[in-house]
C-alpha cells in the first residue's frame, strides 16, 4: 500500500466495532497526519493482510466474530513482527498484560489518552519501519548481481556513479576519481577495469604517498641489473606490470613533480626506460587517478599532467551523504563478516540504527567496515559504544561526538543488560532490581532489541 500523508509510508489500520470509538480514534490520528483504514470485522482484516505489510494494527479487545487476542495470535502466525496495538476496557487489563506476553507491542485502556495514543503509535511505526527496512535490505543484497555487487547502494549519487562507470569503461580512457579518504576510490577503479575489456589483464595499484621518493623511479619504471647499489637483478617496474590492463594511481596528488614528467612522457608516447636503460619498452594502459583535492588548482601538480589525465572525471559521496545506504551498507559488511567467522548475524536495535544515521562517519566506508566487524565479533555490544570506544582509546582518532540523548539511551540499554544478565532472564527480578513496570520493561526491550531467550540458564525462569 502506498501512502501520501504519513512520511514513514506505514499505514493505521484500526479495528474497533464501536463506530464512536473508532470513529474518534481515525479522526485523532488523522490530525496527526497518520492514514488510517478503518474495519468493522476482524475477519475481513485479518483477509487483508500479508506478511511484511506496511501497517500497524490497532485493535479493541471484545469483538465478535473473533475477539482482539485470537485476532493477534492470527497477525503474529502470518507475520511475527507486525505491531499490534490492543484497546482493553478496566476489566481487560490483566488479559492485555498477558498478551505482551504473547507478542502484542502494546495495550491502552479505555478512556485512553489520545496523546498517549499518538506515542505509542508512533514507536510502533518506528519498529514497523526499521523491520521493513531490514527486511528490504536483505531481499536487495540478496540479488545483487553485475556491477552492483562492487558499488552496492541506491542513493541517487551511488547510482551516477554506476551509470559513469559503465559509460567510462567502454570508452576505455583515463579517468580521475575524486573523494575524500575511505570513500572507496580504489573500489571503483576496480569496477572501471573489471568492467571494461582489460578485464582479463592486470589490475596495478600504487598509493603514491606510500612511497620514499628515492625509490619513486624504480617503483613505476623499474630498473636493470647494476643500475644502483643493490640492484642486483632487472625489475619490471608497476606501470611496465600493468601494461594491456589499468594502472590505478591513488593519491597522486602526492606524486613527486620529477616522476609527473617521467609519467607524462609515458603517457604521450606509450613507453617507457627502466632505470639504468637505453632502450624504449612499449607499454599499452589505463590510468586511473584518485585524488582528494582539485588537480587543478592543486600548486606542485603539472597541469600538462592534469590534461593527460582528465579525458573524464567520477566525484564519489562521502559516507555521510548517502543517506539510507549508510544502514544498507552496514548489513552488507556485518553479513559479509558473519559469514567469514561462521557467527550469527544480528538485528540492529532502533538505536543502533539511530546511532548509524546520526554519527557523522569521517573515516567512510573504511570506518564503518571497522566498525562492523566489531559489531559483529562483540555479542551484547551497541554501535554507540564502540564508538564511545574509538574516541577513549585512541586519542589521534578524529571522533564525531555523539549526541547526548544517544549516550544515555545506550546507557540505559547498558543497565537492563546487566540486570537481565544478573537474573539469568527472570523478567520479575530484574523488574525489582530496575524498579520498572512490566509494560515499561517490555517496551524498552523491544526498542533496544534485548531478547529474555538469550539471557536464560537452560531453564524457564
Amino acid at each position: 500500500m502506498q501512502n501520501q500523508k504519513t512520511p514513514s509510508g506505514i499505514k493505521i489500520w484500526l479495528i474497533d466495532d464501536d463506530e464512536l470509538v473508532r470513529s474518534t480514534t481515525s479522526q485523532w490520528l488523522g490530525l496527526s497526519d497518520h492514514d488510517v483504514v478503518e474495519f468493522t470485522n476482524p475477519l475481513q482484516l485479518l483477509d487483508d493482510f500479508s506478511e511484511n505489510e506496511s501497517c500497524v494494527i490497532i485493535s479493541d479487545i471484545r469483538m465478535s466474530p473473533m475477539d482482539g487476542l485470537s485476532l493477534l495470535a492470527k497477525l503474529l502466525e502470518k507475520d511475527p513482527q507486525v505491531p499490534v496495538i490492543l484497546i482493553t476496557g478496566h476489566g481487560d487489563i490483566d488479559m492485555a498484560v498477558s498478551s505482551l506476553r504473547d507478542g502484542a507491542f502494546d495495550f491502552l485502556e479505555k478512556p485512553f489518552d489520545p496523546k498517549r495514543l499518538s506515542i505509542t503509535v508512533e514507536k510502533a511505526i518506528e519498529k514497523r519501519q526499521l523491520w521493513l527496512n531490514q527486511h528490504y535490505q536483505n531481499r536487495y543484497l540478496d540479488g545483487l548481481e553485475g556491477l552492483e555487487e562492487l558499488i552496492i547502494g541506491q542513493c541517487h549519487p551511488i547510482k551516477q556513479v554506476r551509470e559513469q562507470i559503465n559509460t567510462f569503461a567502454k570508452m576505455d580512457t583515463n579517468v580521475i576519481v575524486y573523494g575524500d579518504t575511505g570513500c572507496g576510490k580504489e573500489l571503483v577503479a576496480q569496477a572501471l577495469h573489471k568492467t571494461s575489456h582489460r578485464s582479463e589483464h592486470p589490475f596495478v595499484a600504487i598509493n603514491c604517498a606510500a612511497i620514499p621518493a628515492e625509490l619513486f623511479e624504480s617503483e613505476l619504471f623499474g630498473h636493470e641489473a647494476g643500475a644502483f647499489t643493490g640492484a642486483n637483478k632487472k625489475r619490471i617496474g608497476k606501470i611496465e606490470n600493468a601494461s594491456k590492463g589499468t594502472l590505478f594511481l591513488d593519491e597522486i596528488e602526492s606524486m613527486p613533480i620529477a616522476m609527473q614528467i617521467k609519467l607524462l612522457r609515458v603517457l604521450q608516447e606509450n613507453t617507457l626506460e627502466r632505470v639504468g636503460s637505453n632502450q624504449s619498452t612499449k607499454v599499452d594502459l589505463r590510468v586511473v587517478a584518485a585524488a582528494k583535492t582539485d588537480l587543478q588548482r592543486l600548486d606542485g601538480f603539472r597541469q600538462d599532467l592534469f590534461f593527460r589525465l582528465n579525458v573524464s572525471q567520477i566525484h564519489l559521496p562521502t559516507l555521510r551523504q548517502r543517506g539510507d545506504d549508510i544502514p544498507l551498507l552496514f548489513k552488507h559488511f556485518c553479513r559479509q563478516f558473519a559469514d567469514e567467522r561462521g557467527v550469527p548475524i544480528k538485528k540492529l536495535s532502533p538505536i543502533d540504527h539511530e546511532t548509524l544515521m546520526i554519527y557523522s562517519w569521517p573515516g567512510n566506508i573504511r570506518e564503518m567496515r571497522n566498525i562492523a566487524l566489531r559489531y559483529v565479533l562483540e555479542p551484547n555490544t551497541t554501535i554507540a559504544k564502540i564508538l564511545n570506544g574509538y574516541h577513549t582509546q585512541e586519542p589521534n582518532y578524529q571522533y564525531s561526538p555523539l549526541p547526548l540523548s544517544v549516550k544515555v539511551q545506550d546507557y540505559e540499554r547498558s543497565l537492563i543488560d546487566s540486570s537481565l544478565e544478573r537474573c539469568k532472564g527472570n523478567i520479575q527480578e530484574a523488574l525489582e532490581i530496575l524498579q520498572l513496570p512490566r509494560r515499561t520493561l517490555n517496551q524498552k526491550m523491544q526498542k533496544y532489541g534485548l531478547n529474555r531467550s538469550d539471557y536464560l540458564d537452560n531453564q524457564d525462569s
